[in-house]
């Protein structure tokens, strides 16, 4: 086996090329292509040496080792002038200090966003709202658009029917109210003069001062407050008419251009998942409008009932008080109970017989409402299971109040969608 195997070992091997020998002479053929070390450095003594007659040597030194002289020398100046100040050192990503400073510059960053948040928070949630309405009014907006009207003069009819409603509420709140007030006014004179006609105040008074002292509490302390309170009560007042002004101009603003604020989110998103975003969002932009409208035809229901129950069973400003049930009707889980309350409160004050026909009034639309009105009303708009509405709503309360009740039920309806149409699909094919 071993003789067999000397023939394959001593067989001879092709001969290694010439070129990879370093060259050891300052000459070089012409037309070679060596690039070792020793050529390189002839090429350069060749280019010190002069112009191209100094001798056929360096004539040829100088022809055939040029170009890749030239081509290093075109590479170094360019590194040289990309990087005048030498190459960059090792970062210092790793570096403790480094470290800590990007660290603490990114806490002070996200504790200035969040003051500036909370500080801008009446703003956000009056933008949120007036988003919200816009988008619960853009259904009636289309539905005039489909009978032919430009989006223009659709969005116009909408927005005067809202006008229209905060005047009749005001009309019907101003006028009870002021009135109310003028009458405690007029009586205050005569409830005084009863009083001093008291003979029991009478011999209080004279035991004890209690007019003279009841006088000086008014004209020092009494008065200042009552004078303070009415100027706040003033600048309440103005305060809500400005946030309401704000509200419909801001409505009116996102009502026109709801399309292309709607165009514009959407191109932000990668194209080969927009058309699904898009049925995703139109779906949970239809279900919000379509919860706004139910539950603005609920309360309209709530209050025209109310009208007229109260009208037929002679309780005084009728009105006012039905209207302040369409408005607490809005409010979820608690709305309608807080109206029911209010009004069957203002009856008993009238008489024992209207408080207590109130009170079972309230008791039989309340379950007409939840068992036969609001299902058939939103099982179109939102698909919410009763305790997930529950839940939302007392989480929204607690953040936000009664806006936060409000937005909490349509929200948790998108939450819910997104998950059914992205993480359930997702899951399932994992």
């Amino acid at each position: 086996m071993s003789a067999d195997a000397e023939p394959t070992t001593a067989a001879p091997t092709t001969p290694e090329p010439a070129t990879t020998e370093p060259a050891t002479t300052g000459s070089a053929v012409p037309g070679t292509t060596t690039t070792g070390p020793a050529t390189i450095r002839a090429a350069g003594d060749a280019l010190e040496a002069g112009p191209p007659d100094a001798g056929p040597a360096a004539s040829g030194v100088a022809v055939g080792a040029s170009p890749p002289a030239e081509a290093g020398g075109s590479g170094q100046d360019r590194d040289d002038a990309a990087q005048p100040y030498g190459l960059p050192g090792k970062p210092l990503a790793r570096g403790p200090f480094l470290f800590g400073l990007v660290g603490g510059l990114g806490v002070l960053t996200a504790i200035a966003i969040a003051q500036m948040v909370v500080a801008s928070l009446s703003t956000i949630i009056l933008i949120v709202v007036a988003m919200f309405l816009a988008v619960g009014l853009n259904p009636a907006v289309e539905a005039l658009q489909r009978r032919g009207l430009a989006r223009r003069g659709a969005i116009s009819i909408v927005f005067a029917g809202v006008i229209v409603a905060f005047a009749l509420f005001g009309l019907a709140i101003v006028p009870p109210v002021s009135q109310q007030l003028s009458e405690f006014v007029a009586a205050v004179p005569d409830y005084v003069t009863e009083l001093g006609k008291n003979p029991t105040l009478h011999q209080l008074d004279a035991d004890y001062q209690i007019l003279a002292q009841l006088k000086t509490f008014v004209t020092t302390t009494l008065g200042p407050s009552l004078a303070s309170g009415i100027m706040g009560a003033g600048l309440v007042v103005l305060n809500g008419v400005y946030t309401t002004v704000t509200l419909l101009v801001l409505m009116l603003y996102f009502l026109g251009s709801l399309h292309t604020i709607k165009d514009y989110l959407l191109r932000l998103v990668p194209s080969s998942r927009r058309a699904r975003t898009r049925a995703i969002s139109e779906e949970i932009l239809t279900g919000i409008g379509g919860y706004v409208a139910g539950n603005v035809l609920i309360s309209v229901i709530a209050g025209v009932l109310t009208w007229i129950f109260l009208s037929i069973a002679g309780v005084q400003y009728a009105l006012a008080l039905a209207l302040v049930v369409a408005l607490t009707d809005l409010i979820p889980l608690v709305g309608a109970t807080i109206g029911a309350v209010l009004v069957t409160g203002v009856a008993l004050l009238q008489s024992l017989p209207a408080g207590i026909a109130c009170a079972i009034f309230f008791v039989v639309y309340q379950q007409v409402e939840n068992y036969f009105v609001y299902p058939r009303v939103m099982k179109r708009s939102v698909d919410v299971t009763p305790a997930v509405t529950v839940i939302a709503a007392l989480f929204g309360g607690a953040l936000l109040g009664i806006v936060g009740a409000l937005l909490a039920i349509p929200v948790a309806a998108a939450i819910a969608l997104i998950i059914r149409e992205v993480l359930v699909p997702r899951q399932e094919h994992a």
